[in-house]
């Protein structure tokens, strides 16, 4: 079995996979100082949850954006799973990047684009919903352009109640009307379809830049929301990523056994 780790700014998603198929998923909050010894106290419980041992997993890769959680997450993988860890970065993903500086870019990024190689026609445009809105551009013949990163949904609401003492804290919401008629609603509809317009406007940016319609897929917990109201978007693929992670797991081993 494969063990497959996508630590990112706001969560660590740990998968387990049996083959192709996907046998359980979890998730906790990213804290950079949590050690290997508190990953696999809280795994143990949720691996005898599913009649699992850890002795099943063969083989693990880890696809991380936070470099302070790297250590504990090799020695997760050596120490209670008998495996060193593939690592996913620029120079270890099949993938063509088209960047001045590819070590800069994420490694989520990089798994999600591979993830659409497999999956969709290209050229492609990835809308990920996470900490940061993200935007991954692929070229006709599978090259990685490049993107853009805007702030997270979630990190502007917040920003903005830190910053205007006035502004109370609320949730993302679709409003019915954009002319909002109190704080809340203004606050809400600001929100919402500022970005649904952000969202119009850079795909239409993109496209034009392109010179062609590409495919858009969005994924990440927001997807589904903004979906609803943005018509350019073809596809929601939740499970893009670690998808993205098993497909660059079983290249890896088949080049090894060529």
């Amino acid at each position: 079995m494969l063990l497959a780790i996508d630590a990112g700014n706001t969560n660590v998603v740990v998968a387990v996979y049996q083959g192709d198929e996907l046998r359980c998923l979890w998730r906790c909050q990213t804290n950079s100082g949590r050690t290997s010894d508190e990953y696999a106290a809280w795994l143990f419980q949720l691996f005898s949850k599913e009649g699992l041992d850890f002795s099943q997993i063969t083989d693990a890769i880890v696809s991380s954006v936070v470099p302070d959680a790297n250590f504990h997450l090799v020695q997760l993988c050596r120490d209670s799973f008998n495996c060193d860890p593939f690592m996913v970065s620029h120079e270890t993903v099949p993938l063509s990047i088209k960047l001045s500086k590819p070590a800069e870019i994420g490694a989520d990024r990089l798994v999600n684009a591979i993830s659409v190689l497999h999956s969709y026609d290209v050229p492609a445009v990835v809308i990920d919903f996470g900490t940061a809105t993200t935007f991954d551009v692929i070229d006709g013949e599978g090259n990685y352009l490049g993107g853009v990163i805007a702030p997270g949904v979630n990190l502007s609401m917040e920003a903005l109640h830190r910053a205007a003492a006035k502004l109370p804290k609320i949730g993302i919401q679709q409003t019915d009307r954009v002319i909002g008629n109190d704080t809340v609603s203004a606050m809400q509809s600001g929100v919402y379809w500022g970005y649904v317009s952000m969202i119009e406007g850079m795909l239409a940016r993109i496209t034009e830049e392109m010179g062609v319609k590409p495919t858009v897929i969005a994924t990440g917990g927001l997807a589904s929301m903004f979906s609803e109201t943005v018509p350019y978007i073809d596809h929601i693929d939740k499970d893009l990523t670690l998808r993205g992670l098993l497909h660059i797991y079983q290249s890896s081993k088949k080049q090894m056994a060529a």
